[in-house]
């Protein structure tokens, strides 16, 4: 989130940091309801699993790209040649910290997967295909990135894939609400949380780019910027499906075939 020392203006440097720690908070609590929720069902029918296996490589790409961003020296002096040496480093603590613990917690919840009931649900071969795509094209842009020692070239595509997995993560898990015409088993909690932490980020984007008097920020991360634009908009859609679409509150109807037999009837006060 914000970088180092650099403000214009102290007041915007404590409301980009306001901003920030509830974009972190928001982000970091938001993995925790649909991990309740497995557990408080034993159950992982209505959550998809290509949605958790593209969310762990989309965590995992971005954990690289932020550790790499705030500890490899190398990466911000190549930074700062490319974008300017008074522009402050886009990434700080606070996202190296919910970045590991994003893949912790994604990880936990693809263990979820394997431990509790899954009806006839598996992860398709495309999103199998699609990850491994993504981490060969990753390795090759590591062979072309080391003679000339581009480090910061090699991180952007760290960010890249993130941005990627990002804008496909979102689309099997609404597909599969589409087909249930249901939410049940995808907690509503995760969508709520992870919107007002893409909205908070956007605003300590703003904040940071208003004192600089540039928007570098949002050009200069454009992986970061990406991210919240794509979550904003997947987390409108799930608030549409949950409480307009597919509301809980009435008896699930037209389960695809496969998941009819798994699915509990349940209300509202269940999906959270």
């Amino acid at each position: 989130m914000e970088g180092s020392s650099g403000w214009n203006s102290r007041e915007m440097e404590v409301l980009s940091s306001v901003f920030g720690w509830v974009a972190f908070c928001s982000w970091s609590i938001s993995f925790y309801p649909q991990v309740f929720l497995n557990f408080k069902r034993k159950s992982v029918v209505g959550l998809n699993f290509d949605f958790v296996v593209l969310n762990l490589t989309k965590h995992t790409s971005y954990l690289i790209y932020n550790a790499s961003v705030y500890f490899s020296s190398s990466v911000q002096r190549q930074y700062h040649e490319k974008y300017g040496f008074n522009e402050m480093i886009p990434v700080a603590a606070n996202d190296v910290a919910f970045s590991i613990h994003a893949v912790v917690l994604t990880a936990i919840t693809l263990f979820q997967i394997f431990i509790y009931e899954r009806g006839s649900q598996k992860v398709s071969k495309t999103s199998i295909s699609i990850v491994s795509v993504a981490w060969l094209t990753v390795i090759v842009c590591m062979f072309i990135a080391l003679p000339n020692h581009s480090w910061l070239w090699l991180v952007t595509c760290f960010s890249t894939l993130q941005v990627v997995m990002t804008v496909i993560k979102y689309i099997p898990q609404a597909v599969m609400n589409f087909q249930r015409k249901s939410t049940v088993g995808f907690s509503i909690g995760n969508i709520l949380l992870d919107l007002l932490g893409g909205l908070a980020n956007y605003g300590q984007m703003a904040v940071q780019s208003i004192d600089q008097h540039s928007w570098v920020n949002f050009y200069g991360n454009i992986g970061k910027t990406l991210l919240s634009l794509v979550s904003v908009f997947f987390d409108l859609l799930f608030i549409l499906q949950h409480y307009v679409c597919y509301p809980a509150t009435k008896t699930v109807k037209s389960l695809s075939p496969d998941l009819a037999s798994q699915e509990p009837l349940v209300t509202s006060s269940e999906d959270v």
